[in-house]
């Protein structure tokens, strides 16, 4: 990321910095929770507006991927055109969107007003860290820095049980309606604040790679598009057309940026990055680790409404130990265990969910296809400390070796993948469950969430296997220094 136009001592100064920061935290905060809320409610919207059940799957991915595809854009247009005013730009979109989503009288409108809340998350969210940085120095700074993970590990708690209860309260008539409503306060609290933000834009302002976003938004969406409600085995010819599309306009996009770069122009991703082998098992194990534990989500949501006809505040819930087994990890993770322990903290994690997801499917398997699995709620505990557990150990461990000058556009890029990791596991777990259960009643519907469970598996392995390439490539790199220190 840029450095700040201001200096340490205005920062140091700032009076109204910690109302700032508890408003730019709040910003952040609601965006997790607008996502785990809605996907404990898009059965619920499904059950109101009508349309194809393949339509709960687009209710999260109309979010999260121009999320995905826009951050790295949105946090350019923050060193363009000054983080305060893009942060105020986008909390302002996002709450007016969110009262589209909740007023949407249709299918259509409501995708398409979610595709405007995932864009304006993805101009608000990459404006945070520059604005604490502007607003920070020294130990305050390591304190604001350190105050993101409990802020986020607290909404994730929230989200889930939020979405049942605002749900099944049905408050006024709203049901569903009210999961975007409560965007509203949230927002206008944040936005009650941002005229006291400093204002902050880079030194030396970068261009915008606009033909870039474009290639990136197209190849991602020809890709995760014929995904959504399919069945793998059965695609079409035009679908897989389509995908391997998408793959080649990715390749294209990866030229273009070296193109831009060897021009001296801004790229949204420094070329340089791909060359380290370990920053590369970074970006797949991103991509296959939450599309994991996002698509499971959406998995388990589907099944105790859809599969066992739990209300939504059971299913809402059920997600809480979860939700609380991820935040206590996190905290933990990253406050004591990752600067003791560094990276076998990440194998750990990935060990814990591994074992969390095998007593998920013996959960199901012996609670049977009609009866609440209520050891479910243990094993997705498990769940959650192993995803706690590995985060903050893995995007430590995922920097380390990457240069002064690309923190930014790697930091970026990691987390665009994480939100394309998750729009590839609704799109893929979600269609997996819903093809397998189809009308077939109780039974199909407990072989379809095990089919699920056991493809996850098979993508964590698969994790951990590219987890290994960061780790030995941190290695590799530890012993050139100590031996160019000797």
């Amino acid at each position: 990321m840029a450095e700040s136009i201001l200096t340490t001592p205005a920062a140091t100064a700032y009076q109204w910095r910690w109302p700032a920061l508890a408003a730019l935290l709040l910003g952040e905060a609601m965006n997790l929770l607008d996502s785990t809320i809605v996907q404990v409610a898009a059965p619920a919207m499904h059950a109101d507006l009508g349309g194809s059940v393949s339509d709960i799957q687009w209710f999260t991915t109309a979010y999260t991927l121009p999320f995905a595809v826009l951050l790295i854009t949105g946090g350019r247009l923050g060193d363009i055109a000054g983080r305060r005013r893009i942060f105020t730009i986008g909390v302002t979109t996002f709450m007016l969107a969110s009262i589209a989503c909740a007023l949407a009288p249709s299918v259509g409108l409501l995708i398409a007003f979610r595709i405007v809340q995932g864009a304006a998350a993805a101009v608000i969210i990459p404006q945070t860290i520059g604005l604490i940085k502007a607003m920070f120095a020294g130990d305050e700074m390591a304190k604001a820095m350190g105050s993101i993970g409990p802020v986020m590990g607290f909404a994730a708690v929230c989200g889930p049980v939020l979405g049942g209860v605002l749900t099944h309260a049905d408050l006024f008539g709203s049901s569903w309606r009210a999961c975007f409503l409560v965007n509203v306060p949230l927002s206008l609290g944040v936005l009650a604040v941002t005229p006291k933000l400093l204002e902050d834009r880079a030194p030396k302002r970068p261009t915008l790679d606009l033909t870039g976003t474009a290639l990136a938004m197209t190849g991602i969406g020809l890709i995760v598009y014929p995904l959504i409600g399919a069945d793998v085995t059965r695609m079409s010819v035009w679908s897989w057309g389509a995908i391997g599309l998408g793959m080649a306009v990715v390749i294209g996009f990866a030229a273009h940026q070296r193109s831009v770069s060897a021009r001296g122009r801004s790229p949204l991703v420094e070329p340089s990055l791909f060359a380290r082998r370990g920053f590369l098992g970074a970006l797949v194990t991103s991509m296959l680790f939450f599309s994991v534990t996002t698509g499971l989500m959406m998995v388990v949501v589907l099944h105790l409404q859809l599969g066992l006809g739990t209300d939504v505040l059971t299913a809402g819930l059920s997600l809480a130990p979860w939700s609380v087994g991820l935040a206590v990890a996190s905290w933990v993770g990253g406050a004591h265990l990752v600067k003791r322990y560094g990276h076998h903290v990440m194998t750990v994690g990935l060990a814990v969910l591994l074992l969390g997801l095998l007593a998920a499917v013996a959960a199901y398997h012996r609670a049977g296809a009609t009866e609440y699995p209520k050891p479910l709620l243990v094993a997705l505990g498990v769940v959650g400390l192993g995803i706690g557990m590995f985060s903050p150990a893995f995007f430590t461990v995922a920097l380390r070796p990457v240069m002064p000058q690309e923190i930014g556009s790697a930091a970026g890029l990691l987390n665009a993948v994480q939100q394309i990791g998750a729009t590839l596991g609704v799109a893929v777990l979600g269609s997996i469950y819903l093809n397998n259960a189809g009308s077939g009643g109780p039974v199909a519907a407990l072989h379809a969430v095990q089919i699920a469970f056991w493809i996850a598996v098979g993508l964590l392995a698969a994790s951990v296997l590219s987890s290994r390439l960061m780790i030995e490539r941190r290695t590799q790199e530890e012993g050139a220094t100590a031996s160019q220190s000797a």
